[in-house]
């Protein structure tokens, strides 16, 4: 009776541990809804503070182990459609041998990557593509701007209005050939071009949008390289454009610990699709951003995946933002040299110099009513290539075809007549060439 009196104790005394050590869940961390693909999602983070997948309880018993972005990956991939191309030479080009054969890159803004909630996702490809103002794009535009000496065309493209309702994220047909057809004007033409994902609303870098955002950043890049698995070296895919946390204090002041880390999880899941795809896609140059893309605080906080060379780290840089990119600032440049000498000089630091190539994805100087503004702006475009090229960086101007109003106008090249409105700054990238 003794014994079993005690035993009965000792099982009530350990149970009431058990009960007192229950894990709570954890509140959601950012507190808001998130918006993906047209459905509001808001779920707890119950295990954003577990670095290693495993909670464990009072009663040493762990929950399942999260899945590493190559098993995300690998569970939405249909494995049997996969055959990987026999290519050599594509197996042992690096990420900064093919950057090293940039010399400067000219991007299709405003085009491609147009969003407008008036057309059905079904409308006609080129309705969309001149939703934001600018002519359909033509072969000869490209083959302009090329033969001008820019050997990178760089083609933003948003695809969340072109991801048919209902579907398992299937993008629309002939927004697809509309794209591919854009990317052959320059791959055809010997150019080496970048083709990305741009103004997407569902790849928002919080923690309670982890598995949705994975999803769907996975299954559009798995269309996607499925379309342009036979493409050679030089089609670069870019994962994400300038991916934060939209219309917070954060946006554009470098981001936060929950925003490096949801970009940096964003960054390996896209990088795994490629990776597991079909073709040349093992093989191929990839672009990876940090958050915003940001080159001042966010980029010292951009992982690189271990054992790829064929990485390039991706970042926008208009500064000095005064005269380059703030509409109401200066039109006059005063030959301020100390912020371009910054950016450069830490990026070669944080990435160059260890073996890891950047592109500067998107500069520019937008035109100002100022008196000066175009030789100031042709000095600048001169001393900018410059400085880059000295650290082994090519830059992409960001060409919206803008040149009126009161926006930001970045207007290069006039696309109805294919004429250059601006000979002095295209003169003067050319320059920092030399």
């Amino acid at each position: 009776m003794k014994r079993a009196g005690l035993f009965w104790i000792t099982i009530t005394l350990i149970s009431t541990l058990l009960v007192g050590c229950t894990n709570q869940p954890a509140p959601s961390v950012s507190g808001e809804e998130q918006t993906v693909s047209g459905e509001t999602q808001q779920t707890e983070n119950a295990n954003s503070n577990v670095e290693d997948g495993n909670t464990e309880g009072g009663s040493g018993e762990t929950q399942d182990k999260e899945l590493t972005a190559a098993e995300v990956v690998a569970s939405l991939m249909e494995k049997e459609d996969i055959v990987v191309n026999t290519n050599p030479e594509m197996e042992k080009l690096t990420a900064s041998e093919l950057v090293s054969q940039m010399n400067i890159g000219w991007s299709l803004g405003n085009t491609l990557d147009s969003t407008n909630g008036t057309l059905l996702k079904t409308s006609k490809a080129t309705a969309w593509e001149t939703a934001w103002g600018n002519p359909v794009t033509t072969e000869e535009l490209i083959h302009t701007v090329i033969d001008r000496g820019f050997n990178v065309i760089r083609i933003p493209v948003s695809w969340n209005d072109h991801l048919l309702v209902g579907s398992d994220y299937e993008i629309v047909d002939s927004w697809m050939d509309r794209v591919q057809e854009v990317v052959d004007y320059a791959y055809n033409h010997g150019a080496i071009v970048i083709l990305n994902i741009h103004h997407e609303s569902w790849h928002m870098p919080y923690y309670d949008n982890k598995e949705k955002g994975a999803e769907i950043l996975a299954k559009v890049w798995i269309q996607i390289a499925k379309r342009f698995e036979n493409y050679g070296e030089r089609l670069i895919f870019e994962g994400m454009n300038e991916p934060r946390k939209v219309g917070t204090a954060v946006e554009w002041t470098g981001g936060d610990r929950e925003g490096w880390e949801m970009v940096n999880y964003f960054n390996s899941i896209f990088v795994e699709t490629i990776r597991q795809s079909g073709g040349n896609n093992p093989y191929r140059i990839l672009m990876i951003p940090a958050y915003a893309a940001n080159c001042w605080e966010a980029v010292k906080h951009l992982e690189i995946p271990e054992n790829d060379d064929k990485i390039a780290v991706s970042v926008h840089a208009y500064e000095p933002y005064n005269f380059a990119l703030n509409v109401s600032g200066a039109g006059v440049w005063n030959n301020d040299t100390g912020t371009i000498n910054t950016i450069m000089k830490n990026l070669d630091e944080l990435f160059v110099s260890k073996g890891t190539p950047v592109i500067l994805g998107e500069f520019g100087a937008m035109y100002k009513p100022h008196e000066k503004n175009l030789e100031e702006r042709a000095a600048w475009a001169e001393y900018y290539v410059r400085a880059a090229k000295e650290v082994g960086i090519p830059c992409c101007w960001w060409d919206n075809g803008a040149f009126e109003g009161d926006g930001e106008l970045f207007g290069l090249i006039d696309r109805e007549t294919y004429e250059w409105k601006y000979e002095a700054v295209v003169d003067g990238l050319m320059k920092g060439l030399e």
